[in-house]
């Protein structure tokens, strides 16, 4: 017998299993890929997040186009091929590491619900960007502060007795009642909260060391006592998208008011009382030691 006699013969494939083969692996894959886009579209939203905060793109570029104009499209592209990679893991064979698409779905699923909490704050709040605790005649800001506004193009500090439709940031409004109301009307409605800390015993100079000690514990920044002024100035930065806010406390007959004005933007989503409620807080705390 020759040699050939006594090779066994093997059995040729098919012609066809290489490519049976192919879409096999394709499913097996399809968790990771989804996983990807995913994984791309969180990074999408970290850029538009952070991105104006670090100065690499502007705030209008990131909370206007990437989330606003993009980020809905992006996430519903991410949540479709996740629950698809997710439903070929469970039904198909060979299936692939189905916690891949399950956490690719779960990305979407969790920007998706950032954003209705980000509609619902701002649907809970008055589309204002300025409050005080003294409606009549609110704190005003140095010449300094107000030179830094004009140069970054920041939004006017308005009149509190003007109706909002007056105004041209509110002019375009559907609102007929919101556009019938000025400033002082909406916060003594909204932020009722909102009131003058009373000294008490403590005197003025007592009251601009609180100021200072307490813009300071809340995190604002070049916290500075208005030279021939009764007034103390900082400035306030969002950890998202790093807007700032302009904040003055004004120490007058016996008692101390407050302001925090947004640069930019027409609703400050509620986050102007809400600093003023802490800073008015932090003050009366150092007062009453």
């Amino acid at each position: 017998m020759t040699d050939m006699d006594n090779q066994q013969e093997i059995p040729a494939e098919p012609a066809n299993a290489e490519t049976d083969r192919k879409p096999l692996v394709w499913r097996k894959s399809l968790p990771k890929w989804s996983l990807w886009v995913s994984l791309a579209v969180l990074a999408w939203f970290a850029l538009a997040v952070f991105g104006p905060k670090i100065g690499l793109i502007g705030w209008r570029t990131g909370l206007g186009f990437m989330i606003m104009q993009s980020g809905l499209i992006l996430i519903g592209i991410a949540a479709v091929f996740a629950l698809v990679a997710l439903l070929f893991a469970f039904l198909k064979t060979p299936r692939g590491p189905w916690w891949k698409a399950a956490l690719a779905l779960a990305i979407p699923a969790i920007l998706f619900l950032g954003l209705l909490t980000m509609r619902a704050q701002a649907d809970a709040v008055p589309p204002i960007h300025d409050v005080s605790t003294d409606l009549r005649n609110p704190p005003t800001f140095s010449a300094q502060t107000m030179a830094i506004r004009e140069e970054l193009g920041a939004n006017p500090i308005n009149d509190y007795g003007i109706p909002l439709g007056q105004l041209e940031m509110w002019a375009g409004s559907e609102d007929a009642d919101l556009k019938a109301k000025n400033h002082a009307d909406i916060i003594a409605e909204d932020y009722e909260n909102l009131q003058p800390i009373i000294i008490g015993g403590a005197t003025d100079d007592q009251a601009f060391d609180a100021i200072v000690a307490a813009m300071g514990e809340i995190g604002l920044q070049d916290v500075h006592r208005v030279e021939g002024s009764n007034t103390v100035e900082g400035v306030a930065e969002t950890f998202a998208f790093g807007f700032k806010d302009d904040v003055v406390a004004r120490v007058e007959d016996g008692q101390i008011d407050l302001r925090s004005v947004s640069r930019v933007g027409v609703s400050d989503l509620g986050y102007n009382a809400s600093r003023l409620e802490e800073l008015a807080e932090a003050i009366e705390d150092r007062l009453n030691k």
